[in-house]
């Protein structure tokens, strides 16, 4: 959440933050003045502590007819003293609640407004190209037999899927080597629970706007994630850590209703509700998260490249962050079938917002207590096969695999099967 002392020595810059993320900057107005009178309220509420304290003792020492004025007042103070401490309380609930649903601050240079306005910073690789009309990835897969969205949609509903054969074998190889990669870059690998606590998925800020895209379990109070960035997160919750930075790679099933995506992406597996993933996640030095979070972008790149697809990387617009984000870099994978790119990787900054939700610190130099920064990026995600299908497809059918997935997977090329 937003660091009040920040707040009071530079209000406008969440102001400027909350316009260009076109939510309501009155908010700033109505949190100084909730701070203002908490404020207030405890000094009222200290002060009349230290009075009835300081009573008390020239209680003790009072005979008769005084002992018993005093002993009055005493009451009307300790009456006025709780009053006082239930006054700054609720003060206290009321900020506290205005301040979960307020944003991250963007970090400078994000660009303003939605969804459409995000800046492209860079292309690598050329749209690929075919000398005849290419297949999308469920045609490709229903042929290679490593797709099934019949049966999937039969066992489970929509938007599920089954990967069979070479479909399942292809996940497998493109996650293992991700975490190959991430294990070689210095992450410690981590196979985290699927489901937490509310505590953990409102700490990451999972419960604001996007509360309506996570399943819950009531009956035991645990939701389950849509991505593994909520249980790494909340790994070192309420703990003062050292050895920054503490980078973590974990392997997971996600999981996500999808709320107001229906008619989107229904054909095939871009948009689903259960998908694996390798996510990296960063607890760091809030001076460092700049330099951090490019090098999330850069281990995503290189993970790209591996699978030889051509894409594009986007500065995503202040109002397509997530709340917790303060700038985020996409990486979108050219489609073919469509034309158009899509996004398959994402890396965020979190700055400290996370982390003082979910109490996770560290000593700086002078041996303060200050909260870490934590950073998130996609390492791979089944949405990948969609752009490894499309873009090594050739025109007999069959589907060439990167060279760097061919030592899990076994084999060079995927042909269609006999059904």
């Amino acid at each position: 959440m937003i660091d009040l002392r920040a707040l009071r020595e530079d209000p406008e810059r969440l102001r400027a933050s909350q316009r260009a993320r076109g939510e309501d900057d009155g908010v700033v107005d109505r949190l100084l003045d909730l701070d203002g009178r908490r404020r207030s309220a405890l000094t009222s509420f200290e002060q009349l502590r230290a009075e009835q304290k300081s009573f008390g003792k020239s209680v003790s020492k009072a005979q008769g007819d005084e002992r018993q004025q005093l002993l009055t007042r005493a009451k009307e103070l300790a009456q006025q003293v709780k009053e006082a401490e239930a006054e700054a309380d609720r003060l206290a609930e009321e900020l506290d609640a205005l301040l979960k649903g307020v944003p991250n601050l963007i970090e400078d240079g994000v660009p303003p407004g939605g969804e459409q306005d995000f800046v492209v910073l860079e292309h690598v690789g050329e749209p690929t190209k075919f000398d005849f009309e290419p297949k999308d990835h469920l045609e490709l897969g229903e042929s290679l037999g490593a797709i099934d969205m019949e049966r999937g949609a039969k066992v489970s509903g929509a938007r599920f899927y089954y990967l069979t054969g070479v479909g399942a074998r292809l996940q497998y190889a493109l996650l293992n080597l991700a975490i190959e990669q991430a294990v070689a870059s210095g992450f410690v690998p981590m196979y985290p629970p699927v489901l937490v606590k509310p505590e953990a998925m409102e700490g990451t800020g999972f419960l604001g706007a996007h509360a309506a895209e996570v399943y819950q379990l009531r009956e035991e109070d645990l939701y389950l994630v849509g991505t593994s960035e909520v249980p790494l997160a909340a790994y070192h919750m309420n703990e003062i850590i050292d050895g920054l930075p503490r980078r973590y790679a974990a392997w997971s099933s996600c999981f996500r209703r999808e709320a107001g995506s229906y008619g989107k992406d229904t054909r095939g597996i871009i948009r689903v509700h259960q998908f694996d993933k390798v996510e990296m996640f960063s607890y760091c030095d809030p001076g460092d998260a700049h330099a951090e979070h490019l090098r999330l972008l850069e281990w995503e790149k290189e993970m790209l490249a591996k699978v030889e697809i051509p894409y594009r990387v986007i500065d995503v617009a202040a109002g397509d962050l997530g709340s917790s984000a303060a700038r985020k870099y996409d990486c979108e994978a050219w489609v073919p079938s469509q034309n158009t790119y899509r996004e398959v990787t994402s890396t965020s900054n979190c700055t400290e917002f996370q982390a003082r939700r979910l109490a996770v610190r560290y000593k700086d130099d002078a041996g303060r207590s200050r909260p870490v920064a934590t950073l998130n990026g996609t390492l791979a995600t089944t949405r990948w096969m969609v752009a490894i299908l499309e873009n090594h497809q050739r025109a007999d059918g069959t589907v060439r695999v990167p060279e760097a997935l061919r030592k899990f997977l076994g084999q060079d090329v995927l042909e269609p099967v006999q059904r």
